[in-house]
């Protein structure tokens, strides 16, 4: 696409020289036109004679609105009136527009009235951008009108967009289908929408210092579609560009933090009961097999390792620092710590940002960056790393090793983490705590685990996101490879405080967290539970090969919330093809039903149930299971338990590798049943059918994302 860029840099520039923050409409119309935004014909008046000749150049109804530097919310100054038809008409609209402008601020300076065609038909839509504080320049598309704050149908993506993109957005609001044309009215020119989000994009990316733009209404119609008022808000001051780091920067310190050769703990006691000495313990107990240096000037020895009095009098290289000290100590020993070229502080002591101590914190960063020292917390209960022995933390020690890494920026909850890592027999690849996220943060982790060959899956708890883009970069490249599932917790007040504004209000809301890790191909998960049970099961299943999914249960009611469920995460039950429901119908009683849910009935014996699933993981039309299980003593929980984990791994070892999760009603047993499932690849679990189908539908989610479904 092609622009006029010179003439948009002078409108900016003369507003900015005008001590401005907001262009006038004429002004935004200039610069739509100079990046093909179409907006209606227009002039602007400045006498009631002009507004005349105007109106009757421009033909038919107009809409009359006061044009002022220093009048944002026309409609509130009383300076809009709408289909205004004849000569005398425009004179006392002309007159009664710049009556009520200067009632509303006498000290106002008014430019003139804007007369405008008035635009007719098709759908009221809102096309516009903000400049969002965790994910900066961000696009927004939706229904608009007067309810736009109060429907709020509407998605978010990051900036810049492509075309295909600008596509999705159109398709991701509830109005979709009546913008395509519901009861059989004409569809609206999408393409002329998607053309505006794209032009919209471009203007926001190649001027940063735009701060907000509305363009609504934008009516939509079957010939194109044009914005009938526009609104754009500049930067009032600079803002600061976040700090970052190559990836290849953050993988050399990473990789040293997490795979250490040599670890000193700073506050390193023999006491029970002090945090220095459960880290010690934790590092020796652990079976960390580097070097353990306890940094304790008061100490010969600590737990049979000889002590030191500062990191500078350890002879060699140290990989990582471990902090146990309290927060006033914290500084002098991260500026040694950089003096001795230790390239990464895991800080431990709390006493900073999270309990108002700013100034303390922001010293603490200066002083790191300064002395080349990357910064894990503070306020954290450390990490493990297992695949290393790694135990580098005050809590309960966890030495299961597996394929996922988590984090969290809560100690509470990356407890939550460990407990649940224990009992599910979910092995981990690390634990990470992230607590103020003074320097390390997420994005930090990804780049790492994306790299970790023992890392198979991403799980995130998060609160904020310190450099929202810098995140959604490192995670669209991640996901392409390795699930990553975010918990995002809280929700913002941010639209409260721009409910001066429609796209700033609509920004606030949580929905621009939720649309923009969609776009990074991101799984969120809406719970605690679901984040573990989503990182225990993606690792599991099998990668899908298509959307066809089909559910085979025992028991009708349990195929009925299955179904439900298949809705509610997004899966595609398979319209069963005649002759795969004649194959089916020779292996079920006459009394049950094939179709999608093929219903067995409860009392089949074992064979039913192995007979259907083989024939289900053999027919290349069907591209996952989801399995109902109704306990009977004709086929008890272990029975059908084992027959599944059977035919499951026969079927793989001739290459069919379906994702495969079942649903287990019925007594106790049914709880052994489901743990043996899961330990044989299949995701199970007893007396629910929403979760079984909320780990498949997460499955393809990221699938979808990944482009590999």
């Amino acid at each position: 696409m092609s622009y006029d860029i010179q003439t948009v840099r002078e409108v900016l520039d003369k507003v900015r020289a005008e001590d401005r923050d907001s262009l006038t409409a004429p002004e935004g119309k200039i610069v739509c036109q100079a990046y093909g935004i179409t907006t209606p014909g227009e002039g602007l008046a400045g006498s009631a004679d002009e507004a005349v000749r105007l109106a009757a150049e421009i033909g038919g109804a107009v809409v009359m609105k006061i044009v002022s530097p220093d009048i944002l919310h026309k409609t509130e100054a009383g300076g809009v009136l709408v289909d205004v038809r004849g000569d005398d008409a425009v004179r006392r609209a002309y007159t009664e527009i710049v009556d009520n402008a200067r009632a509303y601020s006498a000290d106002a300076v008014i430019d003139g009235v804007q007369v405008q065609e008035m635009l007719s038909g098709g759908h009221e839509v809102i096309i516009g951008a903000t400049t969002d504080p965790t994910f900066g320049k961000v696009v927004v598309f939706g229904l608009g009108g007067v309810l736009v704050e109060v429907l709020k149908d509407v998605t978010f993506r990051l900036a810049p967009i492509d075309d295909a993109t600008a596509g999705t957005m159109l398709n991701d609001i509830a109005a979709a289908e009546v913008l395509r044309g519901a009861r059989g009215a004409e569809p609206v020119d999408a393409s002329a929408l998607a053309g505006m989000l794209r032009r919209v994009s471009d203007l926001i990316t190649d001027f940063p210092e735009i701060r907000e733009l509305d363009l609504n209404p934008v009516f939509a119609r079957p010939d194109g579609a044009s914005a009938a008022d526009v609104r754009i808000l500049l930067e009032t001051e600079t803002v600061p560009e976040p700090v970052r780091y190559t990836d290849e920067e953050i993988l050399a310190t990473m990789t040293r933090m997490m795979q250490p050769r040599s670890v000193a703990v700073i506050g390193a006691s023999a006491e029970e009961g002090k945090i220095g000495n459960s880290v010690m313990k934790n590092l020796v107990n652990g079976g960390f097999a580097g070097d353990i240096y306890p940094i304790n000037p008061k100490a010969d020895e600590i737990l049979g390792r000889k002590a030191y009095s500062s990191v500078s009098e350890i002879p060699g290289e140290v990989d990582v620092a471990v902090f146990a000290v309290p927060a006033k100590f914290v500084i002098g020993a991260v500026a040694e710590v950089g003096d001795k070229g230790i390239p990464a502080a895991v800080l431990i002591p709390s006493g900073f940002a999270e309990t108002g101590n700013v100034d303390l914190q922001q010293e603490l960063v200066d002083t790191a960056r300064a002395h080349g020292v990357r910064l894990l917390g503070p306020n954290i209960y450390g990490y493990y790393s297992t695949h290393h022995d790694l135990c580098a933390t005050f809590c309960t020690p966890y030495d299961v090793k597996g394929g996922v890494a988590l984090t969290s920026q809560s100690g509470g909850i990356g407890m939550a983490i460990l407990g649940f890592a224990r009992t599910s027999k979910m092995g981990v690849s690390a634990i990470v705590g992230l607590g103020n996220k003074s320097d390390i943060d997420e994005d930090d982790l990804l780049t790492y685990f994306e790299k970790d060959d023992n890392t198979t899956c991403i799980a995130m708890h998060l609160e904020d996101l310190k450099d929202g883009r810098a995140f959604v970069e490192t995670a669209r490249r991640v996901t392409a490879t390795k699930p990553v599932v975010v918990l995002k917790a809280g929700r913002t007040e941010q639209g409260a405080k721009a409910a001066g504004s429609h796209t700033g209000a609509l920004a606030g809301d949580d929905k621009v967290y939720d649309d923009i890790l969609r776009q990074a191909g991101v799984v969120r998960a809406p719970g605690l539970n679901e984040m573990l049970e989503y990182s225990r099961g993606l690792p599991v299943l099998p990668t899908p090969k298509g959307e066809n999914v089909v559910i085979i249960t025992g028991a009708g009611g349990s195929g009925v919330l299955l179904s439900d469920a298949c809705v509610d995460n997004g899966l595609s039950l398979m319209e069963i093809p005649p002759d795969l429901d004649e194959s089916f119908r020779a292996f079920i009683p006459p009394f049950g039903a094939a179709g999608n849910p093929i219903d067995i009935t409860g009392g089949e014996p074992p064979s039913t149930y192995e007979a259907t699933i083989r024939l289900g993981l053999e027919d290349p039309r069907i591209h996952a299971l989801i399995l109902g299980y109704w306990h009977t003593i004709v086929t008890p929980p272990m029975v059908f338990a084992e027959l599944t984990a059977r035919v499951v791994a026969e079927a793989r070892a001739k290459g069919i590798d379906k994702p495969v999760v079942a649903s287990l009603a019925g007594d106790v047993e049914v709880e052994e049943a489901s743990d043996h499932l899961y330990q044989h690849g299949i995701v199970a679990y007893p007396y629910t059918t929403e979760k079984p189908v909320a780990v498949l539908g997460a499955k393809y989610r990221w699938a979808r994302a990944a482009g590999l479904v």
